[in-house]
């Protein structure tokens, strides 16, 4: 298996590039803004052939080059239908600091061709098989992506690919619009605390960690482990 991450120009937003092999076709997770070149070279270096795009959720920072990469490789983006609306107007989710930064003028349009994940599904995609879990709170719409790690460069039995669901050290924001604290813990409690320690977490910023490492020392997860997620423990990053 090959993985290729490279964090995005603007916010740092890791884009990956997974697949069977060398000369395979490819999944895109997450193609942010000022990725298109760096994307490029990944599929050069590496002969791939992006067969989907797959969204971890609507936030701009992660979906702005959706529409070039699809319609340059005449390929589907895949969202989970409660962030749809968000890959129609990113602007409906955007803080207000990047709303005035943008000033109302974004050179962003809507990929033609797009597909809804649902929750508990196995797609196969490219020659692989990936797991979705609809783990809300960050944005009503956020999912993970799990897939076997056998053949990869991690020694584990499985990846998750987390958004902005879980990071090192910490979790994704809530307080922008479709964010909630309590959905965020739930899905922490459901969906992240129950995967194998070994899993290996490919975030949406930041370093990639495992399940073990988090259960042992962020914040969130030794919170919602010890009081079922009553309250929030620590600071937040993304938007």
């Amino acid at each position: 298996m090959l993985i290729a991450g490279f964090p995005a120009d603007f916010l740092g937003t890791n884009c990956y590039v997974v697949a069977p092999g060398r000369g395979e076709q490819c999944v895109v997770v997450d193609p942010g803004m000022g990725v298109l070149d760096q994307l490029d070279a990944v599929l050069a270096e590496h002969r791939l052939q992006p067969a989907a795009v797959l969204l971890t959720h609507g936030h701009l920072d992660h979906t702005f080059s959706v529409t070039p990469v699809c319609g340059a490789k005449g390929v589907t983006a895949y969202i989970h239908p409660a962030d749809r609306e968000l890959l129609a107007d990113p602007t409906k989710a955007l803080s207000t600091d990047l709303s005035q930064m943008f000033g109302g003028r974004l050179p962003y349009t809507e990929p033609e061709d797009v597909a809804e994940l649902t929750d508990g599904a196995t797609i196969t995609l490219a020659g692989l098989e990936i797991t979705v879990d609809h783990a809300p709170g960050h944005t009503g719409g956020s999912v993970l992506f799990r897939l076997p790690a056998a053949g990869s460069p991690f020694e584990a039995e499985q990846l998750c690919l987390s958004g902005d669901v879980l990071f090192a050290g910490s979790i994704g924001r809530t307080d922008l619009p479709g964010g909630s604290m309590p959905a965020m813990l739930t899905s922490l409690r459901d969906k992240i605390l129950p995967l194998a320690d070994d899993t290996v977490v490919l975030p949406g910023h930041g370093p990639a960690t495992t399940i073990g490492r988090e259960r042992a020392s962020n914040p969130y997860l030794r919170e919602v482990a010890d009081r079922d997620g009553t309250r929030p423990a620590g600071p937040t990053r993304g938007w």
